[in-house]
């Protein structure tokens, strides 16, 4: 979400302060295709990018793997990749800038290495604000970027992303409490994701149905908004 590296201790050791502005800063910005991924060869026709939310263990979470499920049930005779987003989806908020690099890096490398794959980006609570990030179009104001970092990710990326699929997104009133920045959907995103969820809105309290993604149909109503912006790549 070549030739910079990152100091994790800067991000989650030098203080809330530093490491607030580090994780916001992180979260909006991209890498550089080049540095290391997990991608899988051969290059699959369809990859889902996503990011758990807080506290799931390592992979793609509930939510995440029954959209990969449902998604994969439906591509016929397309081959489907999934790479899970490293991060830590901890309670300690600021290392969720871990995963907005580790996302960012790895759809920057799948571009570049992998150009026919199309790529459905998604996440869920915690893991859906590391995706929101990725595809922002600038810095917000009031935020400097820490050194070595160049800016959001290359304009072409999003040609290879076919849809963002957002469960349970922050409002950017819900992480201003946290003094995280606003999560804008950039330009050449934002007609492709489908976005909402009623825990995070503003006015929003539903608990309940924040943890329901994997049972009440809602993931199958994403995939059925992924498929749509995936038929148009195909025509």
């Amino acid at each position: 979400m070549t030739g910079i590296t990152m100091n994790k201790t800067q991000l989650t050791r030098s203080g809330r302060t530093l490491a607030v502005l580090t994780a916001t800063s992180s979260a909006i910005l991209g890498l550089p295709a080049g540095m290391p991924s997990a991608a899988a060869a051969p290059c699959p026709d369809v990859e889902v990018v996503f990011a758990r939310g807080t506290n799931e263990p390592p992979g793609v979470g509930d939510t995440g793997q029954a959209f990969v499920n449902s998604l994969r049930t439906r591509l016929g005779d397309r081959s489907l990749g999934v790479y899970a987003v490293n991060y830590p989806a901890s309670l300690d908020f600021p290392t969720a800038a871990d995963g907005v690099i580790d996302a960012s890096s790895h759809a920057q490398n799948m571009a570049a290495n992998c150009p026919a794959t199309e790529m459905v980006l998604g996440g869920y609570s915690q893991g859906a604000a590391v995706i929101g990030y990725i595809t922002s179009d600038a810095v917000p104001a009031g935020y400097i970027p820490p050194p070595g970092i160049t800016g959001p990710m290359p304009a072409g990326v999003a040609d290879h992303v076919a849809a963002v699929a957002l469960f349970g997104r922050p409002s950017n009133d819900f992480l201003t409490r946290f003094g995280a920045p606003p999560i804008t959907i950039g330009h050449l995103y934002k007609d492709k994701t489908a976005d909402g969820d009623p825990i995070c809105s503003v006015d929003g309290n539903d608990s309940g149905a924040h943890v329901l993604y994997a049972s009440d149909g809602m993931d199958s109503q994403a995939v059925d908004f992924a498929l749509r912006h995936l038929d148009k790549t195909w025509r």
